[in-house]
């Protein structure tokens, strides 16, 4: 007799969403989510469902790349057993999702998620119940000092109280000043995320630190301004500027939290499941506190199926200092039904009931 949570069925799909307008970082900019969905079936009909959210300028990954390495699982994991979610995905690890890490994600949540619908059990507390709430920011991207005026005020007219802004572009530490300035006073009482996507220089880092407090200007994070392997840099924009910074292209193990802690380069870690899967993100978080060192959960352009994953995950294990969820904000249209609640900058996952609580819209 089979068991009920064996994988009879596995689905993987292109996911293209369209956004409002382009998404942009200091590496480049995305007109369209260009996603993957993966739907897992269990013996006993339930579903389970993922998301793959590959960012070009972010770290190279594309959507191709995440099909490639998703459609592989087609030989191996239908008739195994869903509850092996971890085992599951470690074989996958080793067969393709190391070179991926937004498709090792996907299938860990869908994985998850079917084994947890099963349960009747909602990821939130699945990963530890310890709260349904928190609080988003939301991002003013890449673009023009009256762009970044105009974003700020719509963000605030949201009720959002936090605001991030990505720094490191083209135009430099003068353009980054200009835009952060305007921000500032479109919305003086905001704290202020400054996001360089690991593109400034040092000397360009020390400018605009200079700058910032010659306009009077105190940043609540500086998030991977430097290169990712620079944690000597890192270590010295803390003692230059005096504020918090947090590592996120720099974060992706358990143990880079540990060297990023011996190094004194971040205050904060910026969790991110896109980076290396949930298995990874724990690990990561476990590390983190027992060095010290804060938590921030952030996402890549991902719809409100992951995003509702990244806010049970935060949610559930509770402390995280900020939170950076705000993709499904950008999205012109939503092909799904569930998911987190946002009120403001209110995230709430307390009503959902089992899984990470979104379904596609058939």
């Amino acid at each position: 007799m089979r068991s009920p949570t064996q994988i009879v069925a596995l689905d993987v799909e292109p996911l293209d969403i369209p956004l409002h307008v382009p998404f942009g970082i200091s590496g480049g900019s995305q007109a369209m989510a260009n996603n993957v969905l993966v739907t897992v079936e269990l013996a006993d009909g339930t579903r389970g469902y993922g998301e793959a959210a590959p960012l070009p300028p972010y770290n190279g990954e594309t959507q191709v790349m995440a099909l490639a390495a998703l459609n592989t699982t087609q030989d191996w994991l239908p008739g195994r057993d869903a509850a092996d979610w971890r085992a599951l995905a470690v074989e996958f690890f080793g067969k393709g999702g190391a070179g991926c890490g937004s498709a090792q994600c996907a299938l860990e949540m869908a994985l998850l998620d079917a084994v947890t619908r099963r349960r009747g059990e909602p990821m939130w507390k699945f990963f530890g119940g310890v709260s349904t709430t928190l609080e988003t920011d939301m991002t003013v991207t890449t673009g023009t000092e009256a762009e970044a005026a105009e974003a700020a005020r719509a963000i605030r007219a949201r009720g959002i109280r936090m605001i991030k802004v990505k720094v490191g572009g083209a135009a430099g530490p003068a353009g980054d000043l200009a835009r952060v300035a305007a921000i500032h006073a479109a919305a003086p009482d905001a704290p202020l995320i400054l996001d360089g996507n690991a593109r400034l220089s040092r000397a360009a880092a020390s400018e605009l630190v200079s700058g910032l407090k010659s306009a009077g200007i105190k940043p609540a994070l500086l998030e991977q301004w430097l290169a990712k392997d620079d944690l000597a840099g890192a270590a010295a924009l803390i003692v230059e500027s005096g504020w918090k910074t947090a590592a996120d292209e720099t974060a992706c193990t358990a143990a880079d939290a540990r060297k990023i802690a011996a190094a004194k380069a971040a205050h904060f870690v910026n969790i991110k499941l896109m980076k290396s899967g949930i298995i990874a993100a724990l690990d990561l978080a476990t590390a983190a506190r027992a060095a010290g060192l804060g938590l921030m959960i952030g996402g890549n352009v991902e719809s409100i199926l992951a995003m509702s994953v990244s806010a049970s995950f935060a949610a559930g294990i509770g402390g995280f200092g900020f939170a950076d969820l705000d993709t499904p904000l950008f999205m012109a249209s939503n092909p799904f039904d569930g998911g987190f609640t946002l009120e403001g900058g209110m995230i709430s996952v307390a009503h959902i009931a089992a899984g990470h609580g979104v379904t596609p819209r058939m």
